[in-house]
């Protein structure tokens, strides 16, 4: 057996646990912590992740984000900082802007957001004034939380004017995003969702930002590594700012970018630093690198279109047997599934489904009638159980644990059947850095 990058599984088994001996000190010095660690190696491999969001790092990622970089205090940029020593930093940061550029095709990068917020918090501070108009999907929709939602720093600080997807097709629409643009002719128009299973058509809201005299951005923090992989459509060409996580579908650590045009990059970098954020986490800019270096290899854009195959695959099995898919199906990493017509809230089939050993999450549906603590949806992502190997057949399996489960939600022996049944097939394709353990 190989692991994800073709590593016979005894040596990655000898790697893990020349890494596993490294915890040692912590298990002297916090053995609380450590027990926490393991146990969290011992969730993730035992259960079927299909959090959308979610994914797993290689070991060179790993390995970079816990490097000595996390001792570096590097205020600034590459050549321009503000302590000394910072030679190498500078040389990682450098790698890691060249290296987005290239993979994106962008004209700029900023690579120093601690998380997607602040990528989109950096844009909106580059370009807008307090009470400025902004205008985002509705997050009930699919959208962001940052996208102008009142609970977030964007709906507090600035004018917020939403669209939404039609009430038949449940996809984006255009005459809607036209007809409140321009109404209120926002001074930035955003696309890109959290749970919306679709192609976004860029152009068309280019068009429409452009009419309107708007500046064009998008969130592509869900699907940035379908980009990379040339499965899902480049927004670069058509926006003026891109910003993303490097989590998710682009398989890097918990972070975030982005990306603009030439004419932007001074205003960017200025109100990234100073402007909101001060130094950079420079061990996770070098997993960041890593990341951007990983996505451009072969492999990955092989592993892009498995994603997007695996998803439309397993969409197709749950509507096959009587769950409704919202859409219809999908053309990303992620599907909605509304329980409507189940009995069931999202709440409950979230945690009837991790107890039987599948993990996702409830999630709200567009036209909601439930709060957002319960939903009548939940999401569902192949991202990580991708990386794992798993194909199409596989997906097929997993459409009928679910089904089964959400179809005797009380059988508490089905469900620890479930999970003994999950935890052995899991054991099949183990988690890259954790074979045999």
């Amino acid at each position: 057996m190989l692991s994800t990058d073709n590593k016979p599984c005894g040596t990655w088994l000898n790697e893990y646990k020349k890494r596993d001996s490294m915890m040692e000190h912590l298990k002297q010095v916090d053995p609380e912590i450590a027990h926490a660690i393991r146990m969290e190696v011992k969730r993730q491999s035992e259960k079927i992740v299909l959090i959308a969001s979610e994914n797993y790092v290689s070991r060179a990622v790993i390995e970079a984000q816990s490097s000595l970089l996390t001792n570096k205090y590097a205020e600034g940029y590459p050549g321009r900082r503000f302590y000394g020593g910072c030679e190498y930093v500078d040389m990682v940061e450098t790698w890691a802007i060249e290296r987005a550029k290239a993979l994106f095709h962008a004209d700029h990068a900023n690579v120093q957001p601690h998380a997607g917020s602040q990528a989109n918090m950096a844009v909106f501070f580059s370009v807008l004034k307090i009470g400025d108009t902004i205008m985002g999907m509705d997050l009930s929709h699919g959208g962001h939380l940052t996208h102008g939602s009142p609970a977030s720093f964007s709906g507090r600080l600035y004018k917020v004017v939403s669209y939404g997807v039609d009430p038949d097709t449940y996809r984006i629409d255009m005459d809607q995003v036209e007809k409140v643009a321009r109404e209120h002719r926002p001074r930035i128009i955003i696309a890109g969702g959290s749970s919306y299973p679709r192609i976004i058509d860029f152009e068309g809201f280019a068009r429409i930002a452009g009419e309107v005299g708007a500046m064009f951005m998008v969130d592509m923090a869900h699907f940035a590594g379908l980009v990379a992989g040339g499965a899902f459509p480049s927004p670069v060409p058509h926006a003026d700012f891109v910003t993303s996580t490097t989590h998710k579908t682009l398989r890097g650590p918990r972070g975030g970018f982005v990306l603009s045009t030439a004419a932007y990059a001074k205003k960017l970098d200025r109100h990234m630093f100073p402007g909101m954020q001060g130094g950079p986490l420079m061990h996770t800019i070098a997993a960041k690198a890593v990341a951007f270096k990983e996505a451009m290899q072969p492999d990955f854009a092989a592993y892009s279109l498995q994603v997007v195959r695996n998803a439309k695959i397993l969409a197709e099995a749950l509507a096959g047997k009587g769950l409704k898919i919202i859409t219809g199906g999908t053309d990303c990493h992620l599907m909605l599934v509304d329980l409507s017509d189940v009995g069931m809230t999202g709440a409950a089939a979230d945690e009837v489904l991790d107890r039987a050993g599948i993990t996702l999450n409830k999630n709200v549906i567009p036209f909601e009638q439930r709060g957002p603590n319960e939903t009548s949806g939940i999401r569902i992502g192949t991202p990580a159980v991708t990386t794992r190997g798993m194909k199409e057949d596989q997906m097929r399996w997993i459409a009928d644990r679910i089904v089964d489960v959400l179809s005797y939600p009380d059988d508490e022996k089905r469900i620890l059947k479930s999970a003994e049944n999950v935890k052995q097939f899991c054991a099949e394709f183990p988690i890259p850095g954790t074979e045999g353990v």
